[in-house]
């Protein structure tokens, strides 16, 4: 007789000063019990309250078995449905429940989804600068490691920091991050140019738009970065102008990327089936967790779409491991982000030094084999745990999120 979920608890936790959310599922069964990631670090209460409030008293005394059906039964309870604090919320549960499941094999999780394809999962890391100078001094670091994709930019996604507004906007226009598209893609050409010149073609290149250019624009940007022959070009338009993808698709042969923000299959589904994009690049929690990106993972391999998940900072270790499970099986994988933990003396602008304080609250996570591969373990389950005298020493912090309030040159808002 399996067990069932007895109870389920949300700890939250920031080591690195991202908020993070971890729901743990405890069982019937002495000892045993899964952890998932319901990370939306600009949301978290709403998230732990959804948890604790409504979905705990929902599905406590249900069989841990049933995996599907109790994501099911989340996924409808509140009758409205694909939000992204409920799908992180789901998540969490999700999570945990297949971490429990490959328990109770004795199985690490990439067993159960029919077992490995490949030995290692191929990563990329962000190589960031003042210059081109800079940027290509961190690309031969990240080289020197075994690295072999790398994603660039300059001054992260073509903004300064928080702050007043320009001199160049109206008077009494409010602060923000401050956006000039036209030179964010003459800068951004620019350096490509000095990337190439400087390392030549042999390792691979990415680079993020984040939606910060009008549609018709990253039309002319994707034609313009089509020299570099990058791996592929991320996020060249917003949600809200997906039916844009078909115009750029025609104009460049550069390979596309899409989907930091889905969170409706609704949002993937076309674009797939019409070979809009070339990599789907979901943040698996977003969607809800790892029952859905099985599915989306097995409906883009029919159509010849390879998955890259999101891999950011602000996502825990627990969800990292999901991630990888997912790739090592999945024959349509094509890269992954990674944040992870590079050798204790590797040091960049992206890594201020090593990330102990990770490790102490989650050990286990998949290790970087100094290859250009990341490598699960072979615990059962997720194989990440998190030691929870450790995460009460770093406290959430519930602050007004300033990096999204992104502006144009004449103080309107623009999508982050």
């Amino acid at each position: 007789m399996s067990p069932k979920i007895q109870d389920v608890q949300v700890i939250c936790t920031a080591p690195e000063g991202i908020n993070l959310v971890v729901v743990k599922v405890l069982t019937t069964e002495d000892g045993l019990y899964g952890l998932g990631c319901a990370t939306f670090a600009y949301r978290h209460l709403a998230v732990k309250l959804l948890i604790e409030e409504y979905i705990r008293p929902l599905i406590v005394g249900l069989d841990v078995s049933n995996i599907t059906e109790i994501w099911q039964l989340m996924h409808q309870n509140a009758y409205w449905r694909n939000g992204p604090i409920e799908n992180n919320a789901i998540s969490g549960v999700d999570m945990a429940l297949w971490d429990i499941k490959g328990k109770m094999a004795g199985m690490p999780l990439y067993q159960l989804f029919g077992g490995k394809v490949r030995e290692g999962v191929p990563v990329y890391r962000h190589a960031d600068g003042r210059d081109v100078n800079e940027i290509c001094e961190n690309i031969e670091k990240y080289r020197g490691i075994g690295i072999k994709h790398i994603r660039c930019q300059c001054g992260g996604y073509g903004g300064g920091g928080y702050g007043a507004a320009p001199t160049s906007a109206p008077a009494g226009a409010t602060p923000g991050i401050y956006l000039d598209g036209g030179k964010y893609m003459r800068d951004t050409v620019k350096l490509f140019e000095g990337i190439r010149s400087k390392i030549g073609f042999e390792m691979e290149l990415v680079h993020d738009v984040h939606e910060r250019i009008h549609p018709a624009d990253a039309v002319q940007f994707a034609k313009e970065m089509e020299p570099f022959k990058l791996f592929f070009l991320e996020d060249t338009v917003s949600l809200e102008h997906l039916d844009w993808l078909r115009r750029i698709r025609s104009a460049t042969t550069t390979p596309l990327a899409q989907g930091e923000l889905f969170n409706n299959p609704q949002e993937w589904q076309q674009l797939i089936s019409s070979h809009l994009i070339d990599f789907v690049r979901v943040h698996i929690s977003q969607i809800g967790g790892i029952t859905p990106a099985r599915k989306l993972a097995l409906f883009a391999e029919q159509y010849g779409v390879r998955i890259c998940w999101h891999g950011p900072g602000d996502m825990s270790p627990i969800a990292h491991a999901a991630n990888i499970h997912i790739d090592l099986s999945a024959p349509n994988l094509g890269l992954q982000e990674w944040s992870g933990i590079e050798p204790p003396n590797f040091v960049i602008q992206e890594l201020k030094g090593p990330r102990g304080a990770l490790l102490d609250v989650f050990p286990g996570l998949p290790a970087y084999g100094n290859d250009g591969f990341v490598y699960a373990n072979d615990k059962p389950g997720l194989g990440v745990d998190l030691v929870e005298k450790e995460a009460a020493k770093y406290p959430c912090e519930n602050t007004v999120t300033t990096w999204t309030q992104t502006r144009l040159p004449d103080g309107s808002l623009q999508t982050p």
